[in-house]
């Protein structure tokens, strides 16, 4: 494999104090403008009953006059009664036409056939699961008779994330049509499992449909689900009729294919659909071109999982073990030395850093740069996966090249000191947007 000598200029720390890395590295991201919401429709108010015509009231009698006895010197008054005038007639009120009921809708039958993931199996259940968010609890069977996409997303995951535009358009454009969203959270990190983090995070991200907890995978288990993210399209009968797994696709087409069996006429239908993902010129006329995947910190993924590089691996590999032989499997310190070449795409540590499952942290206070992350990567976007085991706010120094990043090159998350520092500020565990550069490039040192 060819080597790649970093550039020997001062460094600095990528993290300090932290609880979960994660770099999420991205070719590109792409998407068209968001739509804009579609005007609700008012909802038809519910036919009151109509009272019956009152008859006309006949007028009352006067009474006959009473014969009064000759006035004597002394007249006494007479108990002749006071004749009562004749009250006006009520007119009769318009009879008014009664309302035709609509019959309720024959109800559509079961599911027949094989449940599972596949398309043409019945759509399964959401068994298994834990809180809902944004809705009461919902069934497939309660479901029967719409277009459902069941969307599999955690909300570290930068290729989720990147989805929930298009998401958020077809929820806006279609859900008057019969299009219900539920979005399966099912989580990868511990602190993804947190009833209060998910509900934060579908606030910040702005999902306003139905997500159900998926903690235990048992909803992803009976789709036979692998990816994140990942998108199941049911029919009004129940079916799955189209499924895609990554970022994107002609999904919307095919909402509109299953919103037109159902009878639905939406002028959104003439909406121009999303382009195809552009890939980076520079990627693509690159002789050598590279991506570098993504890389975790924790040995779960690393070791047990196979999904991640370290750089480093004797000295990771033995607390691994340790903490892997460990009750709770705690995080083991483990001493680092930065080796004078490293190999692109693996992750280096340099000084104490605490390995466990699922994350490295580093493992002492200092007042210097001496503990610090080093990434020699290829891609356009950097992002990683953060958060503090004291739950307290901690600042990050980011380089590239040793040089702090800039306005044209740094991520979403990073801000830019007065004195021309880039940093970014942990606040609560989530995926954070560290560099996003205009064209694809190779061998960038992150630290």
């Amino acid at each position: 494999m060819r080597r790649i000598t970093p550039l020997s200029v001062r460094t600095l720390p990528l993290l300090a104090a932290v609880v979960a890395l994660m770099l999420a590295l991205a070719l590109s991201a792409c998407g068209g403008e968001e739509a804009a919401p579609a005007a609700p429709e008012t909802a038809a108010p519910e036919p009151t009953a109509t009272s019956a015509p009152t008859e006309t009231p006949l007028p009352t009698e006067a009474p006959a006059p009473t014969a009064t006895a000759r006035p004597t010197a002394t007249p006494q008054p007479t108990d002749a009664p006071t004749a009562t005038p004749e009250p006006e007639p009520t007119a009769s009120p318009e009879p008014t036409e009664r309302p035709t009921l609509t019959p309720e809708p024959t109800p559509l039958p079961p599911c027949e056939g094989e449940t599972g993931g596949q398309v043409g199996n019945c759509a399964p259940e959401f068994a298994g699961t834990q809180e809902w968010i944004n809705s009461e609890p919902l069934s497939m069977a309660s479901l029967r008779g719409k277009v459902v996409l069941i969307d599999f997303w955690t909300y570290t995951c930068i290729n989720c994330v990147r989805t929930l535009p298009f998401l958020r358009q077809w929820h806006e454009r279609y859900s008057g049509d019969g299009l219900v969203i539920v979005g399966v959270h099912t989580p990868e990190f511990e602190f993804e499992k947190l009833y209060d983090n998910v509900v934060q995070a579908t606030g910040d991200e702005g999902v306003a449909w139905p997500v159900v907890q998926d903690n235990d995978f048992a909803v992803w288990r009976s789709y036979s689900n692998r990816y994140w993210p990942a998108k199941y399209l049911i029919d009004q009968h129940g079916v799955i009729q189209y499924r895609h797994f990554g970022e994107y696709a002609e999904t919307e087409e095919e909402i509109r294919k299953l919103l037109k069996d159902i009878g639905a006429d939406s002028e959104n239908f003439a909406a121009p659909l999303p382009e195809d993902q552009q890939w980076d010129t520079a990627y693509i006329t690159a002789a050598d071109r590279e991506q570098t995947p993504e890389l975790f910190a924790g040995w779960n993924f690393t070791a047990l999982q196979r999904r991640g590089g370290i750089g480093q691996v004797d000295t990771y590999v033995e607390a691994a073990q340790e903490s892997y032989d460990t009750e709770g499997y705690p995080g083991v310190v483990a001493q680092f030395t930065m080796p004078e070449t490293v190999l692109p795409n693996l992750i280096y540590f340099q000084g104490a850093w605490a390995i466990g499952p699922e994350s490295a942290r580093q493992a002492e206070n200092t007042d210097d740069f001496r503990n610090y992350v080093l990434l020699a990567y290829s891609a356009r976007s950097v992002n990683a996966v953060l958060t503090s085991e004291s739950g307290e706010t901690y600042k990050v120094v980011v380089t590239v090249n040793n040089e702090y990043l800039t306005e044209e090159n740094k991520g979403q998350d990073v801000i830019i000191g007065e004195n021309g520092e880039s940093y970014l500020m942990v606040t609560e565990p989530r995926a954070y947007k560290i560099v996003e550069q205009p064209p694809w490039q190779k061998g960038q040192f992150l630290q």
